[in-house]
């Protein structure tokens, strides 16, 4: 009976979301960005979760919600270590999976198998992407994985450390999620422990959530930064994705890829090429987030006369559905009507500025921009420069 209830909830649920979706496809519009030179950017959301594990969705739906989006990867990060629905589901790691990748046959949308592991206590929550089979993982630190997580006390660190080497065993890359969880015991209030650091000197440690659930988290930039390791933004969902972003685009993380594929997905992971995207803001590395401004926004100048005053008329393009801010100087030239030289640049727009004081016409020159929606850092902007190569004057 439990089984049928189950069944028809889900059944309810399901057909519910799938006419959101329908509904949502006509007003919610994926965000078109940009590649860059030798890369193609992959939109992935790597922190998912159905009834597999503790949310209310089935495999299925979470893949419809994705390729609707436009994402080219997600995984299925089940907690190995949670049964939500004992009686009714079969516990099975792989099970999520092996639905969701066959019901993406006929979407554009790559399944990479992953799962989380997710003591309360140090080393806390992380994600393990490219596992090979979920099962293998001991939660010997567990008193009860059904409906409630409920801990053992007095827990030795090799049980913890377990399910961590198992997973580096299969070859998975690994990461920090939503460092200061409120759920977690963080007695000791810190947040990169000896455990994480041991994880790092065993190349077990890859990455870190900088974004989770919409949300910026500083420390996890911190961590990032300071330990070198891939910036991650996920959505970690466990209800209807469309309701949680109805505005806005779901966060992602944006992998730089050498082509669509989840070996190239994997490189490019454990060489760090990721941008977090969430919220029209990009948070990265200057080495990944430099070109990918500069596809994203194309510049073109040209000379003109206007009443004997040399003037360089400068059109900034945006290729994509992001609007950008932009702060714009020179110490040598000046810029005309915008205070400050502050430009926001709309999705798609093509806007012209004017250089001005340009009397000895340099065949090139150089425009300082800050884009204050484009971190290289906590609290950083990415700093970069516009190259002009105005064209002449034309003549009748």
């Amino acid at each position: 009976m439990k089984k049928l209830l189950l069944y028809a909830a889900l059944l309810l649920t399901t057909s519910q979301s799938y006419a959101s979706l329908k509904t949502d496809s006509v007003k919610q519009k994926y965000p078109v960005l940009v590649n860059i030179p030798g890369y193609v950017t992959l939109k992935c959301d790597f922190h998912l979760h159905t009834v597999f594990s503790d949310a209310h969705v089935w495999p299925t739906f979470r893949v419809r919600e994705a390729d609707r989006d436009g994402l080219d990867a997600i995984s299925l990060t089940e907690h190995f270590d949670f049964e939500g629905f004992p009686e009714d589901l079969k516990r099975n790691g792989n099970r999520s999976y092996d639905i969701a990748t066959e019901f993406a046959k006929n979407t554009n949308v790559l399944i990479i198998k992953g799962l989380e592991i997710s003591p309360r206590v140090s080393p806390y929550h992380h994600n393990a992407l490219f596992v090979q089979d979920p099962n293998k993982l001991k939660y010997d630190y567990m008193k009860t994985i059904h409906k409630q997580f409920v801990m053992k006390d007095n827990i030795e660190r090799s049980t913890l450390m377990s399910p961590f080497l198992e997973v580096a065993k299969q070859g998975a890359f690994v990461f920090y999620n939503h460092p200061g969880y409120a759920w977690w015991d963080k007695k000791n209030r810190e947040l990169f422990t000896e455990f994480h650091k041991e994880l790092l000197d065993k190349k077990i440690l890859g990455g870190v959530e900088v974004v989770n659930s919409g949300r910026y988290n500083v420390i996890g930039h911190e961590i990032a930064m300071k330990y070198n390791l891939t910036m991650m933004a996920n959505s970690d969902e466990h209800f209807d994705i469309s309701n949680s972003y109805k505005n806005i685009h779901r966060p992602m993380t944006l992998v730089l890829a050498k082509e669509k594929s989840v070996e190239s997905i994997k490189e490019a992971l454990l060489a760090r090429r990721t941008i977090v995207f969430y919220n029209n803001t990009f948070i990265g590395r200057k080495s990944e987030l430099e070109p990918f401004f500069k596809s994203a926004v194309t510049v073109s100048s040209e000379y003109k006369d206007r009443n004997e005053e040399k003037i360089v008329v400068v059109t900034l393009q945006n290729n994509t559905d992001v609007p950008y801010k932009l702060k714009l100087s020179s110490s040598k030239y000046m810029i005309e009507e915008y205070p400050m030289g502050r430009v926001t640049l709309n999705a798609k727009e093509q806007l012209k500025i004017i250089v001005k004081a340009v009397w000895d016409m340099p065949s090139e020159l150089t425009v300082d921009c800050k884009v204050e929606n484009i971190f290289t850092g906590v609290q950083e902007e990415l700093s970069t420069s516009l190259a002009l190569k105005p064209s002449p004057i034309k003549t009748n």
